[in-house]
């Protein structure tokens, strides 16, 4: 082992374990991007999916944690650790839990690729790389993502010395998260593909134009629209690499919670499976069923930890949640506990859990979880059967 190796891994070391101190730190907002499944059960199967596609994806962005400018960057995080910030909260989601390690998306990419790659031969072994590769980009951009999104936006008038320390912390955050996507977008280039570097870009246009839709609080985290008559409350999922539909979607819980979350990363989870087939040499065709089973995958997931995060005892949820919209369009009367806050933290959550829990919110948003499971299910079937395929499936299922 080198000594270069020997000593980031020191540094890395060094850093997760100045996360794992115990602190007062809290959630600052309560609105989550999902990046992940719900982990129960998740470990055996992911265990599986791993040996099928040949190495640990869990390990998958040691590339970037071993660098010299990523390295250089987190040691900077020491100097924040046991304040209130998001930035630490990302940083200990990426180097100590372990179940957040596990790479889902890429894992995903992986095994779809092989379930649709033709027999091994040296055009193949080129072919999987690639897709390894963009595996890995995929995975690097939703977490420069999420980075970005650990910002505290501190206005010029509240700035004094106890701010100073959240003003650097929001430096190295953005970094770290420029860092991430700038390597991602190397990577991209590399491949020397053009029509994935445009369906990747698609995907970046839809993450960037989500950070603005909708209302936004002085943390631009995002505010439900106000509940409206709903005369078709389905959102229709396709390929087409224009912006996402708009019109009419604010207030309709399933179009409005749809579109945000395709907004949130679902694009990117289809384009990344899409772009795996496209690497592949498949048609037209069955990019888009991999870019629908992609979209349908992230959604169900979506839904189910939603599901979760509002039936739990400890953990906080999200504002535009599925749960949450279903309840504000049963009784719209509860929007006035969200409509024109400065501030999310200000929202009586308890409040407005317990009134959400007195709804069939929970219910209808578990149908959502089924619907666009099974969904995901039906596209999965399409590229055969297969090993690869089957550990999708109790990917899916598992929760």
């Amino acid at each position: 082992m080198s000594y270069a190796l020997i000593r980031h891994l020191r540094r890395t070391a060094l850093l997760t374990q100045q996360i794992r101190v115990e602190s007062t730190m809290t959630s600052l907002t309560p609105e989550d991007i999902v990046f992940r499944p719900p982990l129960a059960q998740w470990g055996k199967v992911i265990r599986e999916a791993e040996k099928i596609v040949g190495y640990p994806t869990s390990f998958m962005n040691l590339r970037w944690l071993l660098s010299d400018e990523f390295a250089n960057l987190a040691m900077h995080l020491r100097t924040v650790v046991g304040m209130n910030h998001p930035i630490v909260k990302t940083a200990k989601m990426l180097l100590h839990n372990e179940h957040n390690n596990l790479q889902p998306w890429g894992l995903v990419i992986l095994l779809l690729s092989k379930a649709v790659n033709p027999p091994t031969s040296l055009l193949t072994s080129t072919v999987t790389q690639n897709q390894r590769i963009l595996a890995e980009l995929t995975e690097m951009i939703r977490t420069g993502h999420y980075v970005h999104r650990g910002l505290l936006n501190i206005s010029p008038s509240d700035r004094n010395k106890n701010s100073d320390t959240a003003m650097f912390a929001n430096k190295i955050a953005i970094l770290i998260g420029d860092y991430l996507l700038v390597t991602a977008n190397g990577m991209l280039a590399r491949l020397k593909n053009q029509d994935l570097s445009y369906l990747i870009s698609t995907a970046l246009r839809d993450i960037s134009e989500g950070e603005f839709y909708g209302h936004r609080d002085a943390q631009n985290m995002p505010i439900p629209g106000k509940p409206i008559e709903i005369r078709r409350d389905v959102y229709d999922i396709n390929s087409d690499t224009l912006p996402l539909e708009v019109k009419d979607v604010l207030g309709s819980p399933v179009r409005e919670w749809t579109l945000r979350s395709m907004y949130n990363g679902g694009t990117l989870f289809g384009r990344g499976c899409q772009g795996a087939l496209l690497l592949g040499s498949h048609d037209n065709e069955k990019q888009e069923i991999a870019y629908k089973f992609g979209c349908h995958l992230c959604l169900a997931w979506q839904a189910a930890t939603e599901v979760q995060k509002i039936t739990s005892d400890k953990e906080s949820f999200s504002l535009v949640s599925a749960p949450v919209l279903f309840a504000l369009n049963e009784k719209p009367h509860l929007h006035e506990l969200v409509a024109n806050v400065q501030n999310i933290t200000d929202v009586d959550l308890e409040t407005l859990k317990e009134q959400v829990l007195k709804t069939d919110a929970v219910e209808r948003s578990r149908l959502l979880y089924t619907e666009h499971a099974d969904k995901a299910k039906s596209y999965a079937e399409t590229f055969g059967e297969c090993e690869s395929i089957d550990t999708i499936k109790q990917m899916i299922y598992t929760l």
